[in-house]
């Protein structure tokens, strides 16, 4: 498929060609990193909306509610849903077009389920590259639906403007909520099933825990692991991983504090809030100058994703690697030279412009 081609019908909203391009994209087929430097010019119209938790969290009835919100005020909404690959037949049950079968056929909705491919972190390797033909496309807003995950499972926090995070009742006692990681970094928090004993509960104690973190609960007690004036560290709470100066938000700004949401999806209940907390995290982020810090961030890590991609089929396809690591091989297993002497040889050898 001809990569200007298949970029002219995507910029033209031709559904068919959106869905060429995102296959072309996830299979590395060639033009395809040509495909989405054209679409860069494009990018930032789409708000793109994280939806993590663990598994059996209501994350799709959840993402239903949404889109159907979304849709009765005239947005355009694309769905990315990832489900796991089996680590043994390498297969998929893409579902998500069943689970949201509400949705699923309207022309103002487009669902694209992925494999995984046994990429961690919640997402599979090619979903950011994929949110930016959606944003491309003209979809106003991007839901990411994330694998079953667990507390350090951080990506989606590193592709989206915002990241609920989905759980339920029943998802485990009330020292979960205290754990690092993923409860960390959401912006947002969904006690989703709250039509269930306990969501009360769990909603005090994931709030409680929020303010420990900040150091509100008790007079003398420092805030959570060298959080600063209210602000969260971790994935979003220091401009240092930026390699900026400079403050994620100007001082007259108060830092965000996550919200606690309950909703019953399955009954449509708690969505509205839940839109409401959406649209204010939203004018936070433009207002505080956090958003442009988050995208300035987002499009560094591609760029070095990108190298890194390069770098690694340059260094397999191009470069005599591979015929040194297969002639040497003998030694290393027989204890007369480490990989790491024979990685170091390697890479002397790429360095001085060593080829096959």
């Amino acid at each position: 498929m001809d990569s200007d081609l298949a970029l002219a019908d995507l910029l033209a909203g031709k559904t068919a060609a959106l869905a060429r391009a995102i296959t072309m994209v996830e299979n590395a087929r060639p033009g395809f990193e040509r495909l989405l430097a054209g679409v860069h010019p494009s990018l930032g119209g789409a708000r793109r909306i994280g939806i993590t938790g663990p598994p059996g969290a209501g994350k799709s009835t959840l993402v239903e509610g949404l889109v159907s919100a979304f849709r009765s005020s005239g947005l355009r909404v694309a769905v990315v849903a990832v489900d796991p690959t089996s680590p043994f037949t390498g297969g998929a049950l893409l579902g998500d077009r069943i689970r949201m079968e509400s949705v699923a056929l309207d022309p103002g909705v487009f669902i694209r389920s992925m494999a995984s491919r046994g990429s961690l972190g919640g997402l599979a390797t090619t979903t950011r590259e994929v949110c930016d033909l959606l944003d491309g496309a003209g979809f106003e807003r991007i839901l990411v639906e994330t694998v079953g995950v667990g507390q350090s499972e951080l990506d989606v926090t590193r592709m989206a403007d915002t990241t609920v995070l989905t759980l339920v009742p029943e998802s485990g006692d009330g020292i979960q909520t205290l754990k690092s990681g993923v409860m960390e970094a959401a912006d947002l928090f969904v006690v989703n099933k709250a039509d269930r004993p306990g969501a009360d509960k769990l909603r005090n104690e994931i709030e409680i825990s929020l303010d420990i973190r900040r150091g509100n609960v008790m007079k003398h007690v420092p805030a959570h692991h060298g959080i600063r004036g209210g602000a969260r560290s971790g994935v979003r709470g220091s401009a240092a991983a930026d390699g900026a100066a400079t403050p994620l938000a100007p001082a007259e700004f108060a830092p965000w504090s996550p919200v606690v949401v309950l909703t019953a999806a399955a009954r449509g209940q708690g969505i509205d809030e839940l839109l409401v907390t959406l649209d204010r995290h939203h004018a936070w982020l433009v207002e505080s100058g956090e958003l442009d810090v988050r995208r300035r961030r987002r499009l560094r890590e591609r760029t070095r994703e990108v190298v890194d991609r390069a770098t690694r089929r340059w260094v397999w396809e191009e470069t005599g690697a591979e015929r040194v690591i297969a002639e040497r091989l003998d030694d290393v297993i027989g204890g007369r030279i480490s990989p790491y002497e024979l990685a170091g040889a390697v890479l002397d050898g790429i360095k001085q412009g060593a080829r096959p």
